[in-house]
């Protein structure tokens, strides 16, 4: 299965955050009140490559099936995100999909609009104590398994490893550290010394990898549970990566695809984020009309070293 490359990183003004960033056209109107079909998607952040493609697979899906699409980027800030699902509810949405900032921290807001009526669909990342009418998300889980057993083969399973944490609170950082741990359990010559989070950053990769190195010199492993993540892992080793250390990460971007044909990342995870953005709007769309929807619909993860990675890049 081949999946598109994503972009690179795409950065978003701090303005931008509180209005609308995209819209798809071609809009279905309502027989009976002639309103606007609109359904409002909330993103964590657009400062990363995946959540990119994942707004243009729901673009795509928006505009095929003739609806309104608005999308808002809370730059990974929770207040904002409340926000913005506020005001999903004064601005006549018909259905809100909702990628968290802050599993956790989103329940309120969701809260709100399941009081609204206004159905909600999570996507990559669930909400905690509220009700969502279906999460589309990777089986974040199965993927960090996978990344466990190619870290580990990398390591001739044996060493020790650094895990490099996502955003506290995120469902997709809480499964793939589950999954990591329990793929590593295959192999007991293997040692996890120390694990922190970086925030889905590069840059905060870089500096938490240089300390963690300097205060675990032995460390032969890293594992990230995102590839920008990994990629400020690459930059803090430098020539030492893929030679001495090898690294993992997850989300299969173009430039974690591009750092495994130069040998620094050993595998990714590739996520089919445009099939999530599609998946939700499809969801959002069966929710609005009345229709069953999923509770739960995973869509799949592949293992990516440098003997498929043409198949992606």
């Amino acid at each position: 299965m081949k999946f598109n490359a994503l972009p690179k990183i795409v950065t978003v003004s701090a303005i931008a955050a509180l209005v609308l960033t995209g819209t798809a056209g071609c809009n279905r109107t309502s027989e009976a009140s002639g309103e606007t079909t609109k359904i409002v998607m909330a993103l964590s952040t657009l400062n990363n490559p995946f959540f990119v493609d994942l707004r243009d697979g729901a673009l795509a899906a928006a505009k095929s099936a003739g609806v309104q699409l608005d999308i808002v980027d809370a730059q990974n800030d929770s207040a904002t995100q409340a926000n913005q699902l506020a005001t999903a509810i004064t601005s006549n949405a018909s259905a809100v999909i909702v990628n968290p900032v802050d599993s956790a921290a989103a329940g309120t807001s969701v809260t709100a609009l399941n009081k609204a009526n206004i159905p909600v669909i999570a996507v990559d990342r669930t909400v905690n104590d509220a009700k969502v009418a279906s999460l589309v998300a990777s089986d974040n889980v199965a993927g960090g398994a996978q990344a466990a057993v190619a870290l580990a083969t990398s390591m001739g399973e044996t060493g020790s490893v650094i895990m490099l944490q996502g955003v506290s609170g995120t469902s997709a950082s809480r499964d793939r550290g589950e999954g990591f741990r329990e793929g590593l359990k295959a192999f007991p010559n293997i040692q996890i010394v120390a694990a922190q989070t970086a925030n889905f950053d590069r840059a905060e990769a870089l500096d938490v990898t240089t300390n963690l190195m300097q205060a675990n010199a032995g460390v032969t492993g890293i594992f990230a549970e995102n590839d920008e993540m990994a990629l400020g892992a690459i930059q803090a080793l430098g020539d030492r990566a893929g030679v001495d250390v090898m690294v993992a990460g997850f989300d299969g971007t173009s430039d974690g695809f591009d750092a495994i044909v130069a040998g620094t990342l050993y595998s990714t995870v590739a996520q089919q984020p445009a099939k999530l953005g599609q998946l939700a709007v499809e969801q959002a769309l069966k929710a609005i009309k009345g229709e069953t929807v999923e509770a739960i619909l995973p869509v799949e993860v592949v293992s990516v070293t440098k003997e498929n990675v043409g198949d992606f890049s």
